[in-house]
């Protein structure tokens, strides 16, 4: 136990300077490089350049240059100049560099606060997607070293979905590389490699779908990591041998010594001393071929491990203080700087022109798409419009119908066109009409002795099946007044043989109420008058309301 507990601190140590690799290699290309810095600075100190140049300038060494005091000074000086002429791209620029600066020098803190303050430029701003997704995958990275979890989980998961609408754009690798940034965070920082390896396997599609190597083969590497962490240390060795095969192809040498050092780890996991030894100095001299003065110093500090661990201290102690020489090497890298000559900055500066026109060949076409953008959403605008205006439509419709149906249900049809066609319904005097009203026997007495709500369905069980026998013969219903219902026929418009259909449906009533007495015990049971007068009538509309 004691043992996998040491393994998996260095585990985490070491990857997590992969993972800083990585980050570099999506941000600034394929590492950074001494000899551009240097031709930078001598244009930049001798002057050479047009004024509209020099933001330029300085946000190219600020992520440029490997000294990250020197990248510090100057992103400070691109975000003072960028304040001075109101230009947020170049202060975004400056805060996220100032930043990356910071953290590599280890004050997370400070970097924290460069890299919020770089959100809030860009917040708000529907354009700069994968701006504020790069500044989150840096904080996540930031709060990933300070071992918080939560913070860590959430400006990834808000990075990867920023960047995904990126990915819909043909801009992939931003969104892959936020899934892989948050897969090695899952597996190192929290020792949580089974959802590492869920994130691995879809980053890993995207890389295998750009046909991108060098994302494949961190991919890979990672991927092995998890399985180290999973205690499947055969299977790690196996994924990250063909890591290492890939980035030798790629000459990306600086990875390939930290995975050796894990191979070393394996090695020595499995007591197997020799081949962890022999790991550990092919890291160093691949380091020192390179001249990669950190992995040198990381080199000598594993060696100085395995020595410890097989009781070799004065062999440790030698390795240990290379370690120390070389890690102070680091931290002190641009102590020298190479100059060049004047040929060489001219050179330079007509590079930097004819990158200039591109760029403005570049931004021309894409103003030309972007307008072609606009016409097709406006045209999609439109289109969504009429559907829009089509689905109104059709649910005015429907209330419509719904309002008719529902007035046809107060009124007959001929009174209710003619109350909604001028407001009001004329009265009119009809010849001959049969009026029908029917009650119940002692149902005043009967309601005092029953709830409400027997009283209440009891009714309605009745008026609802006198409603059935009206339509059936063509009658209209007037009201209904307590036990009292209301009909007649004849009205508002006249039909033959009006009396004869209210006498019929009249005994139809007097049927269907004898026999609700045996076929429904929970109804009151009730004894019904009916009185029906045929003679001429008068009818209209009265009031304004429920009429």
């Amino acid at each position: 136990m004691n043992c996998i507990l040491v393994h998996s601190f260095k585990l985490k140590k070491n990857a997590r300077l992969l993972l800083g690799v990585f980050f570099l290699w999506i941000n600034v290309g394929y590492g950074q490089n001494q000899a551009k810095a240097d031709s930078l600075e001598i244009i930049f100190n001798s002057g050479a350049f047009e004024e509209e140049d020099r933001l330029k300038l300085l946000s190219r060494l600020a992520s440029s240059h490997p000294n990250p005091d020197k990248s510090l000074r100057y992103s400070e000086e691109l975000i003072r100049r960028a304040m001075a002429l109101d230009s947020l791209v170049s202060l975004y620029n400056g805060y996220l560099q100032k930043g990356n600066a910071l953290r590599l020098k280890g004050d997370l803190s400070e970097a924290l606060k460069s890299y919020l303050k770089g959100v809030q430029i860009v917040s708000g701003d529907k354009t700069k997607s994968k701006e504020l997704g790069s500044l989150n995958i840096s904080i996540a990275g930031v709060y990933a070293a300070m071992g918080n979890e939560q913070s860590t989980v959430k400006y990834y998961k808000d990075a990867i979905e920023l960047l995904k609408l990126m990915e819909n754009r043909q801009d992939s690798i931003g969104y892959a590389s936020a899934i892989e940034n948050l897969g090695d965070a899952y597996n190192l920082e929290f020792s949580k490699p089974d959802s590492a390896l869920l994130l691995f396997e879809e980053s890993g599609e995207i890389w295998n779908k750009l046909n991108l190597k060098i994302g494949l083969a961190y991919n890979i590497g990672n991927i092995g990591l998890a399985y180290a962490q999973l205690g499947k240390s055969k299977e790690a060795e196996i994924k990250i041998q063909q890591a290492i095969t890939m980035l030798e192809e790629l000459g990306d040498y600086y990875p390939i010594c930290v995975y050796l050092t894990y191979m070393a780890d394996f090695s020595a996991e499995r007591n197997e001393w020799e081949r962890a030894f022999e790991y550990a100095r092919r890291s160093l001299n691949l380091a020192k071929q390179n001249s990669l003065k950190e992995q040198i110093g990381d080199a000598y500090l594993k060696l100085s491990e395995l020595y410890e661990k097989r009781g070799d201290i004065a062999n440790s102690l030698a390795n240990y203080k290379n370690h120390i020489t070389y890690k102070d090497s680091v931290q002190n890298i641009s102590a020298v700087q190479q100059m060049a000559n004047v040929e060489l900055a001219q050179k330079q500066r007509e590079n930097e022109l004819l990158d200039q026109k591109r760029r403005t060949q570049k931004i021309i076409t894409i103003g030309v798409g972007f307008a072609l953008f606009l016409i097709v959403l406006l045209a999609i605008g439109l289109f969504r419009r009429n559907i829009y205006i089509k689905r109104t439509k059709a649910i005015i419709e429907r209330e419509r119908d719904r309002s008719e149906t529902l007035l046809l249900n107060i009124l007959p049809e001929l009174t209710a066109n003619e109350l909604k066609e001028s407001g009001e319904v004329k009265a009119s005097k009809i010849d001959s009409a049969t009026v029908m009203f029917t009650d119940f026997k002692s149902f005043t007495s009967q309601a005092e002795q029953v709830d409400p709500e027997i009283l209440v369905y009891s009714l309605g069980y009745y008026f609802s099946a006198f409603d059935d026998i009206i339509e059936k013969y063509e009658l209209e219903k007037i009201k209904t007044i307590g036990d009292s219902y209301m009909c007649a026929g004849g009205v508002p418009y006249p039909i033959e043989n009006h009396a004869v259909n209210l006498v019929a449906a009249a005994f139809e009533i007097l049927d269907f109420v004898a026999k609700a007495k045996t076929t429904d015990t929970s109804l009151m049971s009730f004894d019904i008058r009916i009185g029906i007068n045929t003679g001429p009538v008068v009818a209209g509309v009265v009031g304004s309301k429920k009429f």
